[in-house]
């Protein structure tokens, strides 16, 4: 479970203090420090008790693919095939109606039953795909006519439309791959088609997306990110992590309890990832998760040894 930032900072702030408390009780070393929590410059000393509460999670420095992207908008669409729009084969009178808005069926099942105007006979209206009711205009003694009686969409399967400027044509094609961002996680998958927009100056890279959980609806407002080239890094670090004191950038190295702060070189970097140029080595453990809380420590300690 995800603590929110209050709750987590409110947290240290309680474990921090419980710590000096404990201190005052129990006696300070010649810094004046507490036994389970000790601060210099660039340095926090937390016991693993408290890194857990507080959800300081490490990891291991090593290599890492870094995807350069670029960044585009569009909206989920229906896939064509997946819409149907159904009316009678002859025109007729209905004698009853089997479907209604909202309903489910599937392909074959009975939606309505019309008499002909010409032959008199009554014959079966079949739904011709599986999907939901979107639109029903057919009640019980109404003509046909040649108008839309039922609308019936499958969402199982959907498209996503993403913008793609001039500028960025020339990098961008079909079989690249595409992280696109929705509310519950991140899709992936492959640009099939390019094709020109009828409504602006720009392409549109369609991309399939399964919904079979559900979770998109048309017309949904999309921002994804289309790879259009990659590389690893020898050593790469998370760019959460990364957290700045003063003027420098590093991350904070572990070795037992104590959190060290330690500068880094950056380079390239990618949505998740910054390739590591100087100053840490493969296999280095470092802070990957609520680094923050260890720099909120080092410069709170600071602030109170000014005074």
């Amino acid at each position: 479970m995800k603590i929110s930032t209050i709750a987590l900072l409110s947290l240290a702030s309680l474990v921090f203090n419980a710590s000096t408390l404990a201190s005052d009780e129990h006696g300070h070393d010649d810094h004046g420090h507490s036994d389970d929590h000790h601060t210099e410059e660039n340095h926090s000393r937390i016991q693993p008790e408290m890194a857990h509460q507080l959800g300081i999670e490490t990891t291991t420095a090593g290599p890492q693919e870094l995807r350069q992207t670029i960044t585009t908008y569009g909206a989920v669409a229906t896939d064509p095939a997946q819409l149907s729009h159904v009316r009678a084969r002859f025109t007729g009178t209905l004698k009853a109606v089997r479907a209604t808005t909202g309903d489910r069926v599937k392909a074959g099942d009975t939606l309505a039953v019309v008499e002909s105007d010409e032959s008199f006979k009554a014959y079966t209206l079949h739904a011709p795909i599986a999907g939901q009711i979107i639109q029903r205009h057919a009640n019980i003694g109404e003509s046909t006519r040649d108008q839309v009686l039922f609308t019936i969409v499958n969402t199982d399967k959907l498209w996503a439309e993403l913008r793609v400027y001039p500028q960025q044509q020339n990098i961008v094609a079909e079989g690249q791959t595409v992280f696109i961002d929705t509310v519950h996680t991140q899709l992936r998958g492959l640009i099939q088609h390019m094709i020109p927009a009828i409504d602006g100056p720009y392409q549109l890279a369609r991309v399939e997306l399964d919904n079979t959980d559900g979770h998109l609806t048309p017309g949904l407002m999309l921002q994804a990110h289309i790879q259009v080239g990659h590389f690893t890094a020898p050593v790469a670090v998370a760019k959460q992590a990364v957290q700045k004191l003063g003027d420098r950038r590093g991350v904070f190295i572990q070795h037992e309890h104590t959190y060290t702060f330690t500068p880094l070189k950056l380079g390239a970097s990618d949505n998740n990832f910054y390739q590591v140029l100087a100053g840490l080595a493969p296999g280095a453990e470092y802070v990957s998760e609520n680094s923050y809380l260890i720099k909120a420590d080092i410069e709170k300690s600071a602030a109170e040894h000014k005074h």
